[in-house]
């Protein structure tokens, strides 16, 4: 236990932090809820929390391990000094703005970084152009006390190098992240919160008279007029400080105008400060979100973010981060303080759906690299410069999820492909999917013993049942309408398939969890086409199938299962003397995809056998395999464009999760065998490529859904979330539970 805490890791975020109610208080709740879930326990993040007072103390979480008060400078220096004597604590992240700090631009600040010796990054919600000296001052000041900036926005940095005369290598840019919610249009959101027929306008944040709220409600009686059935929401609580100084006065102001103007029945306020998973419903909800801000220089606004990574096209004033963010492809740029431009723009969005949608979209598409996971791998990436022990290394495997198998899972099969999350039933089905989805249901029940996963089971053996063929092969491709897809079987006839059945029929057929019925369904099966005598000449089939004769031997020691599979290892070792050379040590004269159960089967060939060649063949080609994969301690598959010809070019595009999973599934299985704790490592590194750790640094697996993305283009993910990248993931993450 003392060695546990010992390599415990403290982040420390100096910022407010609900249940205070702010924005940076739900920034920090965001951040430090994705650095725990991402990298926990070994890195975990606490917080200094920032009141206005003594008096305005919260019940905060344990994850609030000091407080400070705005105006009381000694709780800066004191919980500096704190800080300094806690020996987890690796570095603190100041989230600053201006107001939440005591004394003159939050000078009191400054108390508390002459006093702290751990690392400093101080996050810059706000930088103010053309600053008078004060303001300068405490700017540099903090610079100086700080190895590195973070600011949110390209207009953010060029004020600190301009007007600050900050240097620009000391600044990073960092996106304000965003939840990661699927896209949907706004239909079903509109029923389940009561607006269904009604078009949603909306906007959200604290109230204050800087919103300019009140010149889009001024705008809307020209769109009534069009549109009736318009509703325009005003989500938010008023600004506490606004509150406690002035009262409801914007509020009631905005009223008032709603009145005037006979707009009772298309203006909705809601007095609420909403959990951001309501908040998010509310923008599914929403058809055009609006964003009418008096400040030009506002250079963040995290509900503009939170909009656009919900996938809703905006209609903004030109602030700093709206200029930035909103082109022609995702909404509207309109002057400030003219209810005109509000009004043409909402109707001409309005006019045309299909314009409106294809925005949305294109909004959704463009920040999926901003989500919380991925702007959270960016702070630790950038933390880990100034301190290496922060480097994000083996995460936190995330836990099992077969939620999105299950919803690509019909009472037939699994569905082939998906568009986004939802299942496209055009694609048909594929015995490759319904394999490998057979593996991954078995090793979940096997684990479980949940009965949901039994069910998965059962589809899936019944799919392979169905389209295994008298001569001991089966089908690949079925299609929609639930028939074999006989011209394109005969087109595409693939051995890796057949074989992958027979491997998902092994894993059945020998885990002693699953019920009798099933092992005796799929060794039917299997002893069906093992009598057949079939034969494989594809080096991936053959693997595939040595894998399953492993499994078997590994439970019941027959002779002919024995013989068959050092003829299938032989055929490897024959691919290997024919194709390897002193700068080419592999089994094919090009490496294409899947190629780690090669060198994987021919080492479950000599755990059964003994045979050491098989070892020797195995660790040469996996080392060379190895050799190529990574760079920089980041795994980076084959790209499937042109793959990699001996005496060719590699080519890294695109990247697909099935090759992840192989090579993730063959390291465990080189560990298991040879106990040597590097390929346990590389196992780790490589999974890491579906948490970030790829050449673009953005997650691939989606922890919401459970689903994983498609694959790393060079540019883009391909947000797809399809039957074999999904599976694929699953069988990776599984194979560290063996």
């Amino acid at each position: 236990m003392k060695t546990a805490k010992k390599q415990q890791k403290w982040i420390i975020c100096s910022a407010t932090f609900p249940p205070r109610q702010c924005g940076i208080a739900t920034f920090t709740a965001d951040l430090t809820n994705a650095i725990d879930q991402m990298f926990g326990p070994s890195i975990e993040s606490k917080i200094v929390a920032m009141n206005l007072n003594e008096v305005s103390r919260f019940p905060y979480s344990n994850k609030v391990i000091f407080q400070i008060s705005q105006p009381n400078e000694r709780d800066y220096v004191n919980a500096a000094l704190r800080l300094n004597q806690l020996e987890k604590v690796q570095l603190v992240n100041i989230q600053h703005e201006f107001g939440i700090f005591g004394g003159e631009y939050g000078s009191n600040l400054l108390l508390f970084l002459e006093k702290i010796r751990k690392p400093v990054v101080v996050t810059f919600h706000t930088v103010l152009p053309y600053p008078d000296e004060k303001m300068h001052n405490v700017v540099q000041s903090i610079a100086k006390y700080s190895k590195g900036i973070i600011v949110m926005t390209h207009y953010s940095k060029e004020l600190l190098e301009r007007d600050y005369g900050l240097n620009p290598n000391q600044i990073q840019i960092i996106p304000h992240g965003i939840h990661h919610v699927p896209y949907r249009t706004s239909e079903h959101a509109k029923s389940t919160l009561g607006f269904s027929g009604r078009l949603i306008l909306s906007t959200f944040g604290l109230l204050n008279s800087n919103k300019g709220i009140e010149y889009v409600i001024e705008s809307l009686p020209r769109v009534v007029e069009k549109f009736p059935n318009v509703l325009f929401l005003v989500i938010g609580v008023t600004h506490p400080v606004v509150l406690k100084q002035e009262g409801e006065n914007y509020r009631n102001f905005l009223i008032n105008k709603v009145y005037e103007l006979g707009l009772s029945d298309h203006v909705l306020f809601y007095n609420n400060y909403f959990h951001p998973n309501h908040l998010l419903k509310f923008l599914e909800a929403t058809d055009i979100y609006l964003s009418p801000s008096l400040d030009p220089n506002q250079t963040v606004s995290g509900t503009l973010s939170y909009a656009l990574g919900s996938g809703r096209p905006v209609i903004s004033t030109a602030f700093a981060q709206a200029k930035e963010d909103i082109t022609d492809k995702v909404g509207m740029l309109v002057d400030f303080k003219k209810p005109r431009a509000f009004t043409d723009a909402i109707i001409k969005l309005l006019s045309d759906d299909e314009l409106r949608l294809q925005m949305g979209k294109n909004a959704y598409f463009r920040t999926r690299y901003r989500t919380w996971q991925n702007v959270t791998l960016s702070y630790l990436k950038y933390f880990s410069q100034f301190v290496p022990e922060l480097i994000p290394g083996q995460r936190k495997l995330p836990s099992i999820k077969l939620a999105h198998l299950a919803k690509l899972t019909d009472n037939f099969g699994i569905i082939q492909f998906a568009k986004l999350t939802e299942p496209d039933i055009s694609s048909g089905y594929t015995l490759d999917d319904n394999a490998r989805a057979l593996v991954v249901a078995t090793l979940h029940y096997k684990k479980f013993r949940a009965l949901f996963s039994l069910k998965l089971a059962s589809i899936y053996l019944n799919f392979i049942c169905r389209i295994a063929r008298p001569d001991g092969y089966f089908d690949n491709y079925v299609n929609p309408d639930r028939a074999v897809d006989e011209q394109r079987n005969r087109e595409e006839s693939s051995e890796d398939a057949s074989a992958r059945a027979l491997y998902s029929l092994a894993q059945v057929s020998t885990n002693k969890e699953i019920p009798k019925r099933f092992r005796k369904k799929a060794h039917s099966v299997f002893e069906n086409s093992f009598r057949k005598n079939i034969t494989f000449s594809a080096p991936r089939a053959i693997a595939f199938y040595i894998k399953g004769l492993h499994l078997l031997l590994s439970k019941w020691k027959e002779p002919k299962t024995l013989g068959v599979l050092i003829n299938q290892c032989e055929q490897l070792v024959n691919l290997y003397n024919k194709n390897h050379s002193s700068d080419w040590e592999w089994f094919e004269p090009v490496l294409t995809y899947s190629n780690a159960i090669l060198p994987e089967a021919l080492l479950l060939g000599y755990k059964i056998t003994g045979e050491k060649k098989y070892l020797e063949i195995s660790k040469t080609t996996f080392n060379f395999l190895i050799k190529h994969s990574f760079k920089d301690d980041i795994y980076i598959p084959i790209g499937q464009s042109g793959w990699f010809p001996k005496g060719g070019e590699r080519q890294y595009f695109d990247q697909q999760p099935e090759d992840v999973a192989t090579t993730v599934e063959a390291l465990n299985t080189m560990f298991q065998v040879t106990k040597r704790k590097h390929y346990k490592e590389l196992a780790y590194k490589t999974f890491n490529w579906f948490l970030g750790d790829n050449v673009l640094g953005q997650v691939v697996y989606d922890r919401t859904t459970g689903g994983c993305y498609d694959g790393v283009g060079e540019k883009s993910i391909n947000l797809n979330q399809g039957a074999e990248s999904t599976i694929s993931y699953l069988l990776a993450r599984f194979s560290f539970e063996a």
